[in-house]
């Protein structure tokens, strides 16, 4: 079983342009997400995927230089795009990974991977009911299954979201959800990087760590967020 993780991203954002790779502390987002990956246990491979848009252009030339495999696809229809890197890649299981997602959490990330040891599910997610902050969001697809629903959804409404139509239609397939009984307030809270309000934010955060960045999980950061929050 091969599984691998999908950054999915662009570099013309409509609300923060070029924001993944925008850096904090000279680093741009997209390090980030790709060191916190390197830490999933039993995660085979990960990849970019971005469009064949020319504007895309400056994220290949940021995985050609650091030698990150990347995938290039449709702008509008990122659902076909997640499917044809998954496919390309020969996959069996892909991770939607968001860009904007700097504080992904591969502990999180791995105790879902654990999941499918148990049963070979169609999706393992954590985003039904928004229980985890946004930019939190972990969905494990079998991209096999993933390939035959594909051609069901392939319409405009399902195409820039990967995953709507199996929350929409939660009988389509065999699904597993997490959900956050550690934090339950921390349920929505924004940890995404969409504005310019967001990426200050997160440097704050990100400054305030002792230790590198990879040893902090989703509850420690949403912690941080409180108390830059109340100092300020």
């Amino acid at each position: 079983m091969k599984i691998g993780a999908v950054v999915i991203c662009r570099y013309n954002s409509s609300r923060l342009p070029g924001k993944i790779l925008k850096k904090i502390n000279g680093k741009p987002i997209l390090t980030y997400i790709i060191e916190r990956l390197k830490c999933v246990q039993n995660l085979d491979d990960f990849i970019v995927a971005t469009s064949i848009n020319s504007t895309d252009q400056p994220i290949v030339d940021y995985c050609i230089k650091n030698q990150i495999k990347y995938f290039r696809g449709s702008l509008e229809n990122v659902a076909e795009r997640f499917l044809h890197a998954g496919l390309k890649f020969q996959y069996d299981y892909a991770i939607r990974v968001n860009g904007d997602n700097l504080f992904l959490d591969h502990k999180l990330i791995s105790k879902m991977i654990s999941v499918l040891d148990l049963n070979h599910y169609d999706l393992v997610s954590n985003v039904k009911d928004r229980t985890f902050p946004k930019g939190i969001s972990v969905e494990i697809v079998n991209i096999n299954f993933y390939k035959k629903l594909f051609n069901e959804f392939n319409q405009s409404k399902y195409q820039e979201h990967v995953t709507n139509y199996m929350y929409e239609y939660p009988d389509c397939g065999n699904f597993y959800h997490f959900i956050n009984h550690t934090l339950p307030h921390a349920a929505g809270a924004q940890l995404a990087i969409d504005t310019e309000r967001d990426f200050t934010f997160a440097g704050q955060i990100l400054n305030s760590f002792k230790k590198d960045h990879t040893k902090y999980g989703f509850e420690d950061v949403f912690k941080r967020m409180i108390e830059i929050k109340r100092l300020h």
